[in-house]
């Protein structure tokens, strides 16, 4: 293990406390009395307080010194002062414990008493302190110059998120969307039990993975030696519970794509499903806007939200559109009773990529995405789906060809889908053949399998229903201005993370390493000598080191020479 100098000298003072008699690591319950946060709410002079949380900033002058005490509520300002911790003749507490032998990064408890400061600061006079964890290494520390220029902030998304611990203790303003986030389920669960819905569980590992066109992630279960799916959706699984009797049942449900990440995709995320029977989608769009109005005033005290250079107003009611006429309205082009021929020269004529192996349906979902969804940032109802997009949805009641289905679009995205459902046996075997159809043409989303239990449950008859998706993580993206799905997840899923075999670095073979990670394209050779600020020697002979040990690699490409790490 190959550890920094400020690593080691956190380890020698370990040791030096160890010899002390002193515990860096105790196991004992330290009971607290206040927050930081109770303390700023209800203040009183000279109250006695006892805190714990972590030491993030201090300033020694001597027999004292103010710090900075940050738990989870916030951070307040402590006061040490040696002849108040040390009142005997014995100053080994102040002298050594806490001048010496903690560092910034600590956990300790507090016990002292409140006051304020002449510059008004309320602080804790510290009467007494108890290291309970020793931190082995520094956190990050932002520095700002006299220009005000803040340095060495902890800001590499990718840093972030694969220490996320370090990244809520740091910037604790991350903190604030998760906070958000709970409330969201908070609110969402209230709406739902208030309406007189029960909350269920479904399998995550599934024999067959339906409810959704999506490629799936494959186990296998050795005691049963079959193949188990982790679930794309936990649709089908909730449709039998409205045959067996509930009325509304809804799910939070952790879904799993075997599919490609971006910034508003994770292979795993968070969906909420719920089937209300003896309604239709009309209905559930009415239920829709109350819900999402509902919930953003719960997470932001308001109905509106701000994402980017968009206000969004999530007050109820919400516009409405069909998606042919959305179709026709952006493009010009009227997809009713249309070919599969046709609608694929249609959409390679506007430059949209398709092939040969998709279906109708993914054809007009093409043309949709491509040319329509950008332009709906007001929650809009996109309604009417073609048959041959909603494999689970009940036939329009009069209009031949479409579905009762709607999604709704925020921003240019979806963030909920709904059906009438689709409640008759025999068309729902049918929708699976054409689905397995598709499949076996090569379109790895379609459906390649027939749930054959569920389609029992339907022959023993499910009432008429209908049910509503919203993916989680986008939604709170929108409700907390986040544009990537990775700032809504505490751990997202990451690329293995790259590791430096253990040699010893110089500095100047740092700064390169350093450069090279903060991108995952190659740089050009000049710009990361450029960046280094290395002189020509300086530079061969770090850049010698680093390709020597397979660190970094440098080729040509074209008349480009490149960059980047091994």
């Amino acid at each position: 293990m190959q550890l920094s100098e400020q690593e080691i000298i956190r380890r020698e003072k370990l040791n030096k406390l160890v010899e002390m008699g002193i515990n860096a690591f105790p196991a004992e319950e330290y009971t607290i009395t206040d927050t930081t946060e109770s303390i700023k709410q209800d203040f009183s002079e000279s109250k006695q307080v006892k805190i714990a949380g972590r030491l993030m900033s201090r300033r020694i002058q001597g027999k004292a010194s103010f710090a900075e005490l940050q738990d989870s509520t916030g951070k307040i300002q402590v006061y040490f002062n040696r002849d108040e911790i040390c009142t005997g003749e014995d100053k080994t507490l102040y002298n050594d414990v806490y001048k010496h032998l903690l560092d910034i990064g600590d956990i300790i408890g507090v016990e002292g008493m409140l006051f304020t400061t002449q510059v008004g600061e309320k602080t804790v006079l510290v009467k007494n302190f108890t290291l309970l964890t020793k931190a082995l290494r520094p956190l990050p520390q932002a520095k700002t110059d006299e220009n005000g220029v803040v340095h060495d902030a902890f800001n590499d998304p990718e840093m972030r998120y694969r220490q996320r611990y370090v990244d809520l203790t740091v910037n604790p303003q991350v903190k604030d969307i998760f906070v958000k986030r709970t409330k969201l389920f908070t609110a969402m669960r209230t709406f739902f039990n208030d309406a007189g819905y029960f909350e269920v569980e479904t399998p995550i590992l599934q024999s067959i993975p339906g409810g959704a066109a999506a490629r799936p992630f494959i186990t296998h279960h050795n005691a049963l030696d079959i193949p188990l799916y982790l679930r794309i959706a936990n649709e089908l699984y909730l449709k039998r519970l409205i045959v067996g009797g509930f009325d509304g049942v809804y799910e939070f449900s952790k879904n799993f794509r075997n599919e490609g990440m971006d910034r508003t995709h994770n292979p795993e995320f968070t969906a909420m499903e719920i089937y209300v029977a003896y309604k239709d989608y009309n209905w559930m769009m009415d239920f829709t806007e109350k819900l999402l109005e509902f919930c953003a005033t719960s997470v932001n005290g308001s109905s509106e939200s701000t994402f980017g250079e968009y206000t969004i107003n999530w007050k109820a009611p919400y516009p409405r559109i069909s998606m042919t006429e959305a179709i026709q309205k952006y493009t010009g082009f009227d997809i009713t009773g249309k070919s599969e021929q046709e609608l694929f020269d249609f959409a390679k004529s506007i430059g949209i990529d398709v092939n040969e192996t998709m279906g109708k349906g993914k054809l007009i979902d093409e043309i949709f995405g491509e040319k329509c969804e950008g332009n709906f940032i007001q929650p809009t109802f996109i309604t009417d789906y073609p048959i041959e997009m909603s494999p689970l949805t009940k036939k329009h009641r009069s209009k031949e060809g479409l579905t009762e289905r709607f999604e709704l679009m925020v921003c240019g995205k979806e963030i909920a889908n709904a059906y009438s459902e689709l409640n008759d046996p025999i068309d729902q075997r049918e929708r699976f053949e054409d689905q397995l159809k598709l499949a076996e043409k090569g379109d790895d989303e379609a459906t390649g399998f027939i749930d054959e239990d569920f389609l029992r449950a339907l022959e023993y008859g499910m009432p008429p229903t209908s049910g509503l998706g919203i993916g989680m993580d986008r939604l709170i993206m929108f409700l907390t201005n986040n544009p990537s799905i990775q700032e809504v997840l505490f751990f997202p899923q990451m690329r293995p993370e790259k590791t430096v075999p253990q040699i010893e670095l110089g500095e100047d073979e740092k700064v390169i390493l350093e450069i090279l990670n903060s991108q995952e394209e190659a740089f050009s050779l000049a710009e990361v000598k450029e960046r280094s600020q290395l002189s020509g020697k300086k530079w061969d002979k770090a850049s010698k080191v680093l390709t020597k040990h397979n660190l970094v690699k440098v080729e040509k490409i074209d008349e480009n020479v490149l960059m980047k790490l091994a």
